[in-house]
């Protein structure tokens, strides 16, 4: 076979090879920190469910318990603030439609594989929408563990119809309800985030783009059994660019988080969305809320698939850099004007440059 690899992953998971490519080993230095994930969650039951779990029943409560919803704010700022990421349960959101959302993506993703590459991507030519593989974006020439359907899902006027699913025929109806709700989650959060920096309700959500601009991003990643998971990572450790992410899951386990200089697994609670703070609420908030580095793991047990929606501020209409008032003498703007697009493409050189680095140091150069 050489070195031609199949393009997909899914399509090296189930030829049945007993060790991974090379291109999919992690360098040395992370391979120390990556255990087995069911042996971890039967050990380590304890301590794993470390990650905040926030009700928002109380959220928008309209009875005249001030009390309970401030209570609510107070624990959705102090998560975002400490951790940057948590569980969100009673969002609003129905179980049902959750359901939908996570069955039509199933069913995709088990669709034969030449029926997904009717939807394939070209990331060659920078469309990035549709059905992909990771290409290797570093200098040590990494690959992950992956295989994702990606396209934009809000507002109405960005969305492209054409590469989105016709089969399973629920996808688009149930996608484009889920896409709807969760955009009204997305104005409750950052409302009660913009308070919580001592703002007006709708500042941040505006500072994003707002009802008109602000784009949410949609990405199935389907993560399929590998043979050698202690050398593998699903996606690589990273923080988000959004303002806020927000995931389901198929109840398998797999995200970590570098929380205080160490990595920790999340525990995969019932009913819940995932919520993590990307760097554009890191930025705008100054550092007070927080982007936290994450990775995710894969298994030989059983296949993991997680939804993530990004919410995302328009590419290049707006200048992303800490609000005035959250700087001040003492705690000086952390970081320099730049609009999203900037901000992703210095990520990326950054993360290039860091490669070479460690690339150089491992070979004593």
């Amino acid at each position: 076979m050489g070195s031609l690899l199949p393009s997909r992953v899914e399509s090296l998971a189930i030829s049945g090879i007993k060790t991974i490519p090379k291109e999919y080993i992690r360098p040395k230095e992370e391979l120390a920190s990556i255990g087995n994930i069911f042996e971890e969650a039967k050990n380590n039951n304890k301590t794993s469910q470390i990650v905040p779990t926030i009700d928002l029943k109380d959220m928008d409560s309209l009875d005249n318990n001030k009390d309970v919803q401030t209570q609510c704010h107070d624990e959705l700022k102090n998560a975002a603030m400490e951790w940057g990421v948590m569980n969100l349960v009673n969002h609003g959101i129905s179980q049902e439609l959750i359901n939908r959302v996570k069955s039509a993506g199933q069913a995709f993703f088990d669709l034969p594989i030449e029926e997904k590459e009717k939807y394939a991507n070209d990331q060659a030519s920078g469309n990035v929408q549709g059905y992909g593989s990771r290409l290797a974006n570093n200098a040590s020439g990494q690959l992950e563990w992956e295989d994702y359907f990606f396209h934009c899902i809000y507002p109405e006027r960005k969305r492209d119809m054409s590469i989105w699913p016709k089969t399973p025929h629920d996808y688009i109806p149930a996608t484009i309800e889920y896409a709807k709700q969760l955009r009204d989650l997305a104005t409750k959060v950052l409302a009660v985030l913009s308070v919580g920096l001592g703002l007006e309700p709708d500042r941040l959500e505006n500072e994003v783009g707002g009802m008109e601009e602000m784009i949410l991003q949609k990405k199935i990643n389907y993560y399929p059994k590998c043979p050698q998971p202690e050398l593998a990572l699903g996606v690589e450790a990273h923080t988000d660019v959004s303002a806020l992410t927000f995931i389901l899951h198929n109840m398998v386990p797999g995200l970590q988080l570098f929380y205080q200089g160490k990595w920790i697994t999340a525990k995969c609670v019932p009913d819940s969305i995932i919520m993590h703070v990307g760097d554009t609420l890191e930025i705008l908030s100054n550092g007070k809320y927080k982007s936290i580095l994450h990775r995710g793991l894969v298994n030989k047990e059983k296949v993991r698939i997680s939804w993530a929606v990004f919410c995302e501020p328009p590419k290049d209409k707006i200048i992303l850099k800490p609000l005035p008032e959250t700087v001040s003498e003492i705690e000086p703007a952390r970081f320099p004007p730049r609009t999203f697009a900037e901000h992703i493409k210095h990520k990326i050189f950054r993360k290039t440059e860091e490669a070479i680095k460690d690339n150089n140091i491992a070979n004593g150069n």
